[in-house]
C-alpha cells in the first residue's frame, strides 16, 4: 500500500505505467493474486454498483420509514418538471439517491469506501458510462484510480465517520470519485490527484451526525452533494484550475480535522442535525 498519492504520480510519470495499473499492481502483491484475477475482482464491484442502482425500488421504504421514494420524485420532475440542470447532472442526483436510498432500505450495495456514502462513486460512474460511451473494462481502470486514492486517505487519515466525521466518508468518496472520473476524462494522475484534492477540500469538517443514528438522514442526501461535488471538482482540473493544496496534505488535514472534533459529531447521534427538535422528536418515535 502506497504512502502517499505523490508517490503513485511520480511513478507514473517516471515509468509511464498508468496510475489504474501501478494501484492494480500493488493489490496483486498484497494479496497475492494475478493481474486477471486482481481486475475481474474489481471489475465485479463495478456490476455490483451498477446493480445496486438498477434494482431500485421507488416504493420501498426503510424501516424507519424516514427514506425512500426521493430518487423516483427527482426521476419525475425531471422528465415533467423544469428542472436548471442538464440531463447529465441530473442522472447523477438520481444515481446517488438510487443507491443511498437503496442500503438505508437493506439493498445490496458496495461501500465505497463506506455504506454511508455508497452512492457517490456510482453516480458518477455509472452516469459518466452513459454519456461517454465506455467499456466495462475502461470503467474497472477508474475504479483501481479511486481504490488508491481512497487506500492513501484510510493510511494518511481516515474513512469512518465515527473517527473523523462525514468528512471521512462523503468527503473521501467525493474524493475518489473526482479521481476517477479525471482518469475517464482522459487526464494524468496528477490530474486526479488534483481533482481528489480539490473535492475534499470543499468538504473538508463535514459533521457525522445522523438522526436517530442511522444512515438515513441527513446521510443519503450527502451522497448527491459528494457526487456532485466529484463532478465539479473534476470539471475544474480538466479545465486546467490546480488545487493550490497538495492531495496528501489535504488528506492529512482532514486526519488533524477529525482529531479536533466534538465526538458529538463523529456517529454519535447526539450532535448537528441530530440534536435538532425535530432530530430528537423523530428519534424518540422511532
Amino acid at each position: 500500500m502506497f504512502d502517499s498519492i505523490e508517490d503513485i504520480c511520480k511513478i507514473e510519470e517516471e515509468s509511464h505505467i498508468p496510475f489504474w495499473k501501478i494501484v492494480q499492481e500493488d493489490d496483486c502483491k498484497e494479496r497475492a493474486v494475478s493481474l486477471e484475477e486482481s481486475f475481474q475482482a474489481m471489475k465485479a464491484m463495478y456490476t455490483a454498483m451498477k446493480e445496486s442502482a438498477l434494482n431500485y425500488d421507488s416504493h420501498i421504504r426503510s424501516n424507519s420509514g424516514l427514506v425512500g421514494g426521493e430518487a423516483g420524485l427527482l426521476r419525475k420532475y425531471l422528465d415533467e418538471g423544469q428542472p436548471l440542470v442538464g440531463e447529465f447532472t441530473g442522472r447523477v442526483m438520481e444515481l446517488a439517491l438510487r443507491v443511498a436510498e437503496g442500503n438505508a432500505c437493506m439493498k445490496r450495495i458496495v461501500a465505497a469506501p463506506t455504506a454511508g456514502s455508497c452512492g457517490v462513486v456510482p453516480a458518477v460512474f455509472i452516469a459518466a458510462q452513459e454519456k461517454l460511451g465506455l467499456s466495462d473494462e475502461k470503467m474497472t481502470e477508474a475504479l483501481f484510480v479511486t481504490a488508491g486514492v481512497g487506500a492513501v486517505i484510510a493510511k494518511r487519515a481516515s474513512l469512518a465517520g465515527a473517527e473523523s466525521g462525514c468528512q471521512a466518508e462523503i468527503g473521501s468518496a467525493s474524493a475518489m470519485a473526482a479521481a476517477g472520473l479525471v482518469y475517464l476524462k482522459g487526464g494524468t494522475g496528477r490530474q486526479s490527484a488534483n481533482a481528489a484534492s480539490l473535492a475534499l477540500k470543499n468538504l473538508l469538517g463535514l459533521a457525522c451526525d445522523p438522526v436517530a443514528g442511522l444512515v438515513e438522514v441527513p446521510c443519503v442526501k450527502r451522497n448527491v452533494c459528494g457526487a456532485m461535488n466529484a463532478v465539479t471538482s473534476a470539471e475544474l482540473t480538466m479545465a486546467g484550475i490546480e488545487s493550490r493544496i497538495p492531495a496528501d496534505e489535504v488528506f492529512d488535514a482532514m486526519s488533524a480535522i477529525g482529531k479536533s472534533m466534538n465526538p458529538d459529531i463523529k456517529e454519535t447521534g447526539t450532535g448537528g442535525v441530530a440534536a435538532t427538535p425535530t432530530g430528537i422528536k423523530i428519534a424518540n418515535s422511532i
